[in-house]
């Protein structure tokens, strides 16, 4: 019988489990490294204990540590999450030798399909169709090779234990193969503690479908629909949804069915997930089963009504399912949308700092749930995995759900550091998405074309103007002008706006109705723009103003010298130009800097090696991301500043290069 409760996570998975938890009259238990001390999953619980440092090895990682954890507090179950140890038969065996339930799978059911490679083998047995691929067990790179070269292109180089994308990388042709396998090994080894790859021939232009399993321990289970994930960015998933556009009713029976099948067939207990990659033609072969709970289960929740954590905490304690396959129904739509800390216009690169403002109760209407494990005034850490939050909506059809998940990522910006927001917002609001005729590689494509998808946000000419009349009245005192006692040529005034690198003057000049007149440029005439609201932060930053005489409201917050204007999920900050230059405006191609805070994992350059524009120097490992820094001009390395191992933080010096002089007749 369950009575405590330790949750092995962090984040807002650990989050969402305690409130289930919680709801259910459980005491909890939360884990933390030191880096995570201050996090919210650590105040939510009702007992939390520091297992280690930082890095997730020495922490979240820790088998015997959790144990201890777990002992200390009288926790007599462990909810794994996803991520780190969820998927670990050994952690799972370990909770059993020391009398904890394990929230999940039995150990053996964990082995068996947490290898992927011996996961396909049973499948092919049992009749499910699967991708051609190498499942062998020579890791050989040589075999790795020559497989590849058999089966042809394109391929996936997978790792064969863990997920969501980890330690899986695609290959178009042979050059692309070597530097696949090296580094899918290097990233599966470090996510998972293993390095073994698979191979496996990619279904071109295909959807990744998923369907939700659940058993029990008296011979019941059930599917719960099925997912849509094809959304994806190098093999991990960026929006997911459910029901999916493309799946009829009878293709979602006959993928449930194979689902329960494969589930019963191994003696599956609680929550697991069928994922599958399904053709042009409706064809679905399988690809792997995870199992635990999933990043997207509340998609599924939202079209079911049921509470999945509460489910996997009654099988846990030995209850039944509750309903039967017949009493399953689904209403409505249902999307999620992943809320990465990344720049989606500089390569998706990971970004860690401080939150300056995350107030995600203001998005909070019927239909819409967030789930989230930061806090305004808490920090992103280059450590851990870079989602910070998931914002779910439910609609009545999927038009519906779209036009809510968009109003949502308005309504709910995550300001301070860089973030997806506005990638996510004009990808749902995409042709491609609406039509729903994404595919797996869609995106990395797109990519590699310039799909304008892709490119940064244009600065509105509205946000110039708002952003010149907040300055004017911050200098009034923080309030909008009320009257004015002195002549236009006195108070008309040059202020110098700078975004982002661009630096404009635009000449305001308050008057005496409450009215900051704004002439963007020289030759422009003024417009006449009226503060009704400056939205103070104790007002929840939301400015009133009227514009062409048009009132609206925006999102305008005031941290330290910036204020960050929020139009359409985009956020665009403005500083006042400062009349001293700025030293570091222009990049030294002779220095490359570490661009973002991490582990270096790979070195490729030594003193008095000659590279090229491009070539690669070294890679830094950051939030389970491996990110290459490159030349940016031909010349000759100086000398390296770090080694395979070293802690960098972002724009620390890595490399000098002595440039190539470079003949300009």
């Amino acid at each position: 019988m369950l009575t405590k409760i330790l949750i092995a996570n962090r984040g807002e998975i650990a989050c969402r489990v305690i409130r289930t938890a919680r709801k259910l009259g459980y005491r909890t238990v939360a884990v933390y490294s030191q880096a995570d001390a201050n996090a919210p999953h650590v105040a939510l619980a009702d007992e939390a204990v520091c297992i280690g440092p930082a890095a997730a090895s020495e922490s979240y990682l820790k088998v015997d540590a959790l144990l201890d954890a777990a002992r200390r507090t009288g926790a007599n179950a462990i909810h794994p999450g996803y991520g780190f140890l969820s998927e670990n038969a050994g952690f799972a065996q370990a909770c059993a030798d020391a009398g904890i339930t394990f929230i999940g799978p039995s150990p053996e059911a964990i082995r068996v399909m947490g290898d992927k490679a011996g996961a396909k083998k049973e499948m092919i047995k049992a009749g499910v169709p699967t991708a051609p691929g190498y499942l062998g067990a020579d890791q050989n790179d040589e075999t790795l090779i020559a497989e590849a070269k058999r089966l042809g292109y394109p391929l996936l180089v997978k790792a064969v234990s863990g997920g969501g994308g980890r330690g899986m990388r695609l290959v178009h042709q042979d050059s692309e193969l070597t530097q696949a396998i090296t580094s899918a090994r290097r990233e599966a080894q470090s996510a998972f503690g293993d390095g073994t790859l698979m191979l496996e021939r990619l279904v071109e232009n295909g959807r990744h479908i998923e369907i939700q399993v659940f058993a029990d321990a008296h011979g019941n289970a059930v599917y719960i629909g099925e997912r849509d994930c094809t959304a994806q960015r190098r093999r991990q998933k960026v929006i997911e949804e459910s029901p999916s556009p493309v799946v009829s009713p009878a293709l979602r029976k006959a993928m449930g069915d194979s689902a329960v099948l494969a589930a019963k067939a191994i003696k599956y207990q609680g929550a697991g997930t069928i994922e599958y990659i399904v053709d042009q033609e409706l064809n679905y072969y399988f690809l792997e089963m995870n199992t635990r709970l999933q990043v997207e289960h509340p998609v599924t929740e939202m079209v079911s009504g049921f509470d999945l954590v509460e489910w996997q905490l009654r099988v846990a304690d030995g209850q039944p399912l509750p309903v039967s396959q017949e009493q399953i129904t689904y209403t409505g739509h249902a999307i999620e949308a992943r809320l990465y800390a990344e720049d989606p216009y500089s390569g998706f690169a990971p970004q860690t700092g401080p939150i300056a403002w995350w107030r995600p109760a203001a998005a909070l209407y019927d239909g819409v749930r967030i789930d989230d494990g930061i806090r305004e005034g808490g920090e992103v850490s280059p450590h851990y995995d870079p989602m910070v939050a998931k914002l779910i909506v439910h609609g009545r059809d999927r038009a519906d759900a779209i036009r809510r998940l968009i109003a949502t990522l308005d309504d709910a910006p995550l300001l301070g550091l860089k973030n997806n927001a506005r990638f996510l917002r004009d990808l749902v609001d995409h042709g491609r998405f609406r039509a729903g005729t994404m595919t797996t590689t869609l995106i990395d494509q797109w990519q590699l074309d310039g799909e304008t998808l892709l490119n940064k946000p244009q600065v509105p000419e509205d946000a110039w103007l708002l952003a010149a009349a907040l300055f004017a009245a911050r200098q009034n005192g923080g309030t909008p002008p009320t009257r004015n006692l002195r002549a236009d040529s006195v108070t008309a005034y040059d202020l110098p706006l700078v975004h982002e690198g661009t630096r404009r003057t635009l000449r305001t000049r308050p008057d005496a109705h409450g009215v900051v007149h704004v002439q963007p440029s020289p030759t422009a005439p003024a417009q006449a723009l009226r503060l009704i609201d400056p939205g103070t932060e104790a007002r929840g930053g939301l400015v009133r103003f009227e514009l062409d005489g048009v009132q609206r409201k925006v999102l305008a917050v005031q941290l330290g010298a910036e204020l960050h204007i929020v139009i359409d999920a985009a956020t665009f900050v403005f500083t006042e130009a400062s009349p001293w230059p700025d030293q570091n405006a222009a990049q030294d191609p002779s220095r490359a800097l570490a661009p973002v805070a991490g582990t270096v994992a790979q070195v490729l350059v030594k003193p008095g090696d000659t590279v090229a524009e491009g070539q690669q120097l070294l890679s830094i490992e950051a939030m389970k991301m491996e990110m290459w820094l490159t030349a940016q001009a031909a010349g000759t390395v100086k000398a390296v500043h770090a080694q395979v191992g070293d802690q960098v933080q972002a724009k620390a010096l890595l490399i000098d290069i002595e440039l190539i002089e470079t003949n300009k007749d």
